[in-house]
């Protein structure tokens, strides 16, 4: 079950919830508010995939919410929906680009959409997951949206993919802003200039006449030559890299010319596809001009953001082959691992590799206040941990008491997983029995 937290008291924008959770009521589970402090507190225990922002509401500091989910983006990101009174607060709310801003609507469109945005999610589970409880079977997926030209489906699908992407430690802080800006940019060209048939021309006019281009883009998507076109996205999640493929039902346009654009150029549009060319590996266009490949480099071992409680500590820097704890030794001190690979060994034999994706080295030690189960060796270069003494870490979360809820939640899911792992294996090793007995 998911969670929603919706901060209002806009009797319009709680029957719109209502009504939209009402279309998954075995999925979602909506809690509503109307008090600051009460909302914060919730986020803070309850950490809900979706938050709901209200600004039309008296009473309810958005602001203040707001401030508190990115004072700690490691426990609290992504998902959060800004519900404005017109469309120039809608454009001032999108100025600020907070990257855990998902979608930034009028009431109207909120009524509209918001169960929409829900089925989205519902279609695409994997993309609500809370830091640190994602299973990457492999380290390779693949998959495929379908969309039309409506611009609140191209901002739901590229921060789905680019938060993805960043909290499941494949990009880092600055690469994820670049990503949301080439993806951004290569769905409008394909809305714009491609399904909708919209010359750079025709825009310049258009803009230049005080015209608001959402209006433009709503016009173009009611005519029936234009209506049922849609966008396709792909990508391939890999190890090393991930690629992304954007096609368009559109005639295509003159790319080459576009490419040749610099980013410094004084034109108020049509530099994106250049900029968004220095940011990425091997983007290309098909010969017609409607299909957009590129890729990314992914980061390896490398965890992009510390907990929020554990910045006042620093990084310790360990050599390859280094001894971080050794098997027996009296010592409960919690290690976050922030990036590089870290070797375990049980009775001197190799068991297996920890990464930045499994959060922690010590915590069994740290838990049961026993001596270490193995000895743990860095591997290779970049090895970096913050080492938390256990008396420390039991005086931040008493002052943070939501963190140890959510390190509960993580640890009871990894003995899921790998109880889950286990009756696998053991099924699997049932099976070859059987053949072997046959």
């Amino acid at each position: 079950m998911k969670k929603i937290v919706v901060a209002s008291s806009n009797k319009n924008v709680i029957s719109a919830a209502k009504k939209a959770n009402s279309l998954f009521p075995m999925f979602f589970s909506t809690t509503f508010f109307g008090n600051t402090d009460s909302i914060i507190s919730y986020i803070n225990y309850e950490m809900p995939e979706i938050k709901v922002l209200d600004y039309t509401s008296e009473g309810i500091d958005c602001a203040q919410i707001l401030e508190s989910i990115n004072a700690d983006a490691w426990l609290h990101y992504g998902g959060i929906i800004a519900v404005c009174k017109d469309r120039e607060s809608v454009r001032n709310m999108e100025m600020l680009k907070d990257s855990n801003i998902i979608s930034v609507m009028t009431v109207s469109d909120f009524e509209d959409h918001f169960g929409r945005l829900l089925r989205i999610l519902y279609q695409n589970q994997k993309f609500l997951f809370t830091r640190g409880m994602q299973d990457i079977i492999g380290g390779q997926e693949e998959g495929r949206f379908v969309c039309g030209n409506d611009p609140m489906d191209i901002r739901f699908y590229t921060n789905f993919l680019v938060s993805y992407l960043f909290t499941t430690n494949r990009i880092s802080l600055d690469d994820r802003d670049c990503l949301q800006m080439t993806l951004m940019e290569l769905l409008t060209n394909a809305v714009e200039h491609g399904n909708l048939n919209i010359s750079y021309k025709e825009k310049t006019d258009w803009l230049m006449n005080g015209g608001d281009m959402m209006s433009l883009l709503k016009q173009r998507s009611e005519d029936p030559k234009y209506r049922d076109r849609k966008i396709r996205i792909s990508y391939a999640i890999r190890k090393n890299v991930s690629a992304f493929r954007i096609e368009d039902d559109g005639d295509g346009f003159d790319w080459r010319k576009m490419l040749e654009k610099k980013s410094g150029d004084s034109e108020m549009h049509g530099r994106g596809i250049s900029l968004s060319k220095q940011f990425v590996k091997k983007l290309a266009y098909n010969e017609k001009g409607n299909q957009v490949t590129f890729s990314i480099a992914n980061s390896v071992n490398t965890s992009n953001s510390v907990p929020g409680i554990m910045k006042p500590f620093d990084a310790i820097e360990y050599a390859d082959k280094e001894v971080v704890c050794r098997q027996d030794e009296m010592s409960n001190d919690l290690y976050f691992i922030v990036s590089g690979q870290f070797a375990v060994y049980v009775n001197k034999k190799y068991t297996t590799l920890l990464t930045p994706n499994d959060m922690f080295i010590g915590e069994m030690a740290f838990l049961l206040n026993d001596r270490r189960t193995a000895t743990v060796r860095a591997v290779g270069s970049n090895c970096k941990l913050i080492k938390v003494p256990k008396t420390a870490f039991l005086s931040l979360i008493r002052k943070n008491p939501h963190y140890g809820i959510f390190l509960s939640k993580m640890l009871a899911q990894r003995l899921e997983n790998q109880a889950q792992t286990t009756y696998a294996v053991e099924q699997k090793l049932s099976e070859i029995q059987s053949v072997i007995h046959k």
